[in-house]
């Protein structure tokens, strides 16, 4: 299988597709407008302490203030379970910060005092000795169990005004709302992440060989700072010594670099930015499975280089830049793939095609036969198509970005064996998946479910907005109907009309629809109101829109 990364960069938008076999499975788009600050780490100051919410609004220096929950400050038991299944499942797409306001606050934390890190300054301030201890206090330590049933602290005893934190982003403002905000500060590279709250070491679990996990935590443990954390990524396995080194040397020297920055910037400041979708796509995917990498801007052909010489010296080799006349994204066929995939409708290559429906509460494919017939026998010809909708659907979910609950409706397939054949190729399939998903098996109607944990918008909602037509239903009233409507309305209120003739104005569509289809109907109306009804085109009117007046 050949995999490329195609790369299409302008002064609008990064767009970067992951291509696995001539087929475009994965889609990232950056518009450079909308300033992604997730993974970006800040010093703020605390704006506001909310005990009722058990939250405090943070200053970091953006137009609306953030929002910090007292979850997010300390570390417990359960937190530091929830962030290792969190990780070990999957961290190979985003930025792994774990999510501690859904905690359900069972667990009390450790309680421990820290001393301060050998590069904290002397000359720090009350309120940047309050929050270093404060980060350490909670702290989770692996010696001592915290009782059951213990209640946390408030964030009224963790956080005061004026207090100055070191905070990640984790949610990017959304409307009305400010950023979303972690003291869990996570730090990602190629093969492991640095997680300095954590303290303690963890293996991503798609690594299935217990002596590779093992060699792996060793190593990570032996070269590790005491007090840090570490996760070790899915694409560690197999490294050398020296290259899982020099991963973490390159993770504590940009820790270093934000411990210092804190120390003296002011707050609220930037302390340290994530990367751009480009260099987070080339770290975060398997980029040792790549056999081209293609980008049609020399600026960001030069960027790669530069990013590769310190991250990945041998895969220089495979970048290319693409000079050709023809659109990058045209040239392999990207901009085909993303139309396709933002209709309802796939067509598979036997003639058959699935529909995808995605609703805000989950996501239904249904597959259909098509112009399928076959030429074995039904059985056969079912198991064919659910075969073949089968990968497709896996890709289609990768592609499309589709997150949390997912029912798919596969043709009903008498056989279990068939059923059986069925799962095991979609199962196959989503193992190319990066996103953690969850499977169970095809039931008596032929349905799948599973969950796909969503980590960032669907390509629907990053490239599409909801029809202005329409209010996002995806359908309106027939022309039937409003004509019908319109006729129910004049009747309601023709005791109300008092002039001598009524106005209809409507859409043209509507027009042509009473004058022509409906004109006995409105021939009726007149002697029932017994008054002469004339019609009036309005261009800027909406199809479903109408409206009665008077003339005297």
């Amino acid at each position: 299988m050949s995999n490329e990364l195609i790369i299409n960069a302008t002064d609008q938008e990064t767009r970067v597709a992951l291509s696995e076999n001539g087929s475009i499975s994965e889609l990232y788009v950056e518009r450079h407008e909308e300033n992604n600050i997730v993974g970006n780490v800040y010093k703020g100051k605390v704006a506001r302490v909310l005990p009722g919410m058990q939250a405090a609004f943070v200053d970091i220096g953006l137009d609306k203030a953030a929002f910090l929950y007292a979850g997010d400050t300390y570390i417990t038991d359960k937190t530091t379970k929830l962030s290792e299944e969190e990780l070990s499942g999957d961290f190979d797409e985003e930025v792994p910060i774990p999510d501690a306001s859904e905690e359900t606050g069972d667990v009390a934390p450790t309680s421990q005092e820290g001393e301060p890190s050998q590069n904290t300054a002397s000359e720090k301030t009350d309120s940047q000795n309050q929050t270093h201890q404060n980060q350490r206090k909670y702290h989770h330590s692996r010696k001592r169990r915290a009782p059951r049933y213990y209640h946390p602290p408030s964030i009224a005893d963790l956080l005061k005004e004026g207090q100055e934190v070191l905070v990640q982003v984790t949610k990017n403002p959304i409307g009305t709302k400010g950023a979303r905000l972690t003291m869990h500060l996570s730090i990602p590279g190629r093969n492991i992440v640095l997680m300095p709250s954590f303290g303690h070491v963890g293996v991503s679990r798609r690594i299935a060989s217990d002596r590779e996990r093992k060699r792996l935590k060793d190593l990570v443990q032996s070269a590790c700072p005491e007090g840090l954390g570490v996760i070790v990524r899915t694409a560690a396995e197999g490294k050398r010594r020296s290259v899982m080194s020099t991963d973490l040397e390159y993770l504590l020297k940009i820790w270093k670099s934000i411990e210092k920055d804190m120390e003296h910037a002011p707050a609220p400041s930037l302390i340290h930015e994530e990367l751009d979708i480009v260099l987070r796509t080339l770290r975060d995917t398997f980029i040792d499975n790549l056999d081209r990498i293609s980008v049609d801007s020399k600026k960001v052909y030069t960027k790669i280089l530069r990013f590769l010489d310190n991250f990945n010296p041998p895969m220089k080799r495979v970048v290319k830049y693409y000079k050709g006349r023809e659109p990058i994204f045209d040239m392999y066929g990207v901009e085909i793939e993303i139309n396709r995939a933002m209709g309802r409708r796939v067509w598979l290559k036997s003639g058959g095609y699935i529909i995808v429906d995605q609703a805000e509460a989950l996501t239904v494919i249904d597959i259909n036969t098509g112009r399928y017939v076959g030429k074995e026998n039904f059985e056969d010809t079912i198991l064919r198509i659910n075969m073949e909708a089968a990968y497709e659907i896996a890709n289609q979910l990768r592609l499309r970005n589709c997150g949390g609950i997912i029912i798919i409706d596969f043709i009903d397939m008498e056989r279990r064996s068939h059923r059986e054949k069925v799962y095991r190729a979609f199962e196959d399939a989503l193992k190319r998946d990066r996103a953690k998903n969850t499977i169970l098996k095809i039931s008596e109607l032929g349905l799948i479910e599973m969950t796909r944990k969503r980590t960032r918008e669907s390509l629907i909602q990053t490239l599409c907005t909801p029809c202005f037509y329409c209010e996002g239903k995806g359908y309106i009233k027939s022309k039937e109907t409003i004509a019908y409507e319109i006729f129910r309305e004049l009747l309601k209120t023709q005791g109300d009309i008092q002039a001598k003739e009524i106005e209809l104005y409507v859409h043209s569509d509507i027009a042509r629809v009473i004058q022509q289809e409906a004109q006995e109907t409105l021939q009726k109306l007149e002697k029932q109101v017994n008054k002469p009804i004339s019609i009036h085109v309005q261009k800027d009117f909406h199809l479903e829109q109408f409206e009665l007046k008077s003339k005297s």
